[in-house]
């Protein structure tokens, strides 16, 4: 069974004059940071090792964040190391312990080194008596497995464990960030655009701001539509907090809707080849190809707008196929396989899978509107009438953001003119369209 791995953050040179004394780093490494290690049940992972094995710094970086340990001697460290244990200590606190050399004349990671553990150097600069001081580590070490291995922040923003497209929902409840600013961005949200720009002034300097109130901030311009405000947020942020999935991912969203697809197309394709198959990264990618297939059809070019609809229709089957617990994906592709003409078959098949996904997830107890959504969108797909309007009052019920409902209608109308082209209409089906229409605020849209 593959050890949890541990990573080792310690100046890269193997001698290094601290004062009058020298420190001899791989005999620290091997005599009391490798064994605590061991003993504690771990891997360890040094980073001037992995360096030398031709891995980069920006690697070296994420594994400092991603690692759900790490060992980290502050003995003359570093601006570099004093950062990166910042943020090492900002994602995953539990998880990182410190150890300093006694002779060290000053800390440069003053702040840090309250709760480090000391170790005493002979002359030669090898740990003298190192047998204490490992134990202790050691002990460290097997107390933090005995705690959350990283924050909420980190399980949601880069390595959620559940259905993908959930991440941005249960964000605000699952992660801890002062309430105040939580507060302000809900007012601002209510009050729109220039509101959530305000609470973006008042953050100051974005990087150094706390990641969950800046991944709120990003969270609160989705939902008044700042696409710019997204994308001009993004490179402000701290660069591990921009690398995270969550973010990067929103990233594409907003570059999709302000226009720009073919960034926002390479974006999610970096990070399927970077993370594997993801319901989320799949499904956005499916909006991408769907909106250009929107925009093909209001143009001329019929062919062309085909081929951007089975692309679309790709992309979120395997995006169902990647988790088919998350059926949103899994409706897409039921609902673009109706708009084709003639409709593609693979829809009859579709739909009872998706229907149990949903409904399996509706049983656990925490629906929510896209659960709802999912079932109206599915029932006129059936033209079942009854079945559409009792999920669709679930649905109304259950709207967080307008942009929701106003999604959902989107969908309906394109199957409603899709079926009206046939000559096959469903008049019933515009009135729910129109009650989602007003739930979102545009009864004219």
């Amino acid at each position: 069974m593959q050890r949890p791995l541990c990573f080792v953050l310690m100046p890269f040179d193997k001698r290094r004059a601290t004062g009058e004394r020298l420190i001899e780093r791989d005999a620290v490494y091997r005599d009391i940071i490798a064994p605590a290690v061991h003993d504690a049940g771990l891997e360890a992972l040094r980073a001037d090792a992995d360096m030398s094995a031709g891995v980069t710094h920006t690697s070296m970086f994420e594994q400092l964040i991603l690692c759900e340990y790490a060992v980290v001697d502050v003995s003359s460290a570093s601006a570099d190391v004093c950062y990166q244990l910042g943020l090492r200590r900002a994602l995953r606190p539990a998880g990182t312990a410190l150890l300093y050399a006694a002779t060290t004349a000053s800390f440069a990671c003053d702040a840090a080194a309250a709760d480090a553990l000391r170790y005493r150097l002979g002359d030669d600069g090898v740990p003298f008596e190192p047998e204490p001081v490992r134990r202790a580590l050691a002990e460290r070490l097997r107390a933090a497995r005995n705690r959350p291995a990283s924050s909420p922040l980190v399980r949601i923003v880069d390595d959620f464990p559940g259905i993908q497209r959930l991440k941005t929902d249960v964000f605000r409840d699952r992660v801890d960030y002062p309430e105040q600013q939580k507060a302000a961005l809900a007012s601002a949200r209510q009050q729109g655009l220039q509101a959530v720009r305000a609470v973006e002034a008042s953050l100051g300097h974005i990087a150094s701001a706390d990641s969950a109130v800046v991944v709120d901030l990003l969270l609160s311009y989705r939902a008044v539509k700042g696409w710019q405000e997204m994308i001009d947020l993004v490179p402000k942020m701290s660069k591990p907090l921009a690398a995270t999935v969550m973010v990067q991912e929103q990233l594409a969203l907003a570059l999709n809707r302000a226009q720009r697809s073919d960034e926002a197309e390479r974006l999610l394709r970096e990070i399927l080849l970077a993370r594997g198959p993801s319901s989320e990264t799949y499904a956005l990618l499916g909006r991408v190809y769907k909106d250009r297939w929107e925009a093909s059809l209001a143009g001329s070019g019929s062919s062309r707008a085909r081929g951007q609809l089975d692309s679309a229709i790709e992309a979120y089957l395997k995006g169902f196929n990647a988790d088919i617990r998350d059926a949103y994906p899994g409706v897409n592709a039921a609902t673009l396989m109706e708009l084709r003409d003639p409709p593609d078959p693979r829809r009859a098949e579709l739909f009872p899978v998706v229907t149990y996904a949903v409904k399996l997830r509706i049983a656990a107890g925490q629906p929510d509107y896209w659960d709802y959504a999912t079932l109206v969108e599915l029932a006129v797909l059936r033209r079942d009438r009854d079945d559409a309007v009792a999920s669709a009052d679930k649905a109304l019920a259950a709207v967080r953001e307008g942009w929701e409902a106003e999604t959902t209608a989107r969908n309906l109308r394109l199957i409603r003119e899709a079926r009206e082209r046939r000559s096959e209409p469903e008049p019933w089906a515009e009135q729910v369209e129109q009650a989602l229409l007003e739930r979102a605020g545009k009864p004219d849209a």
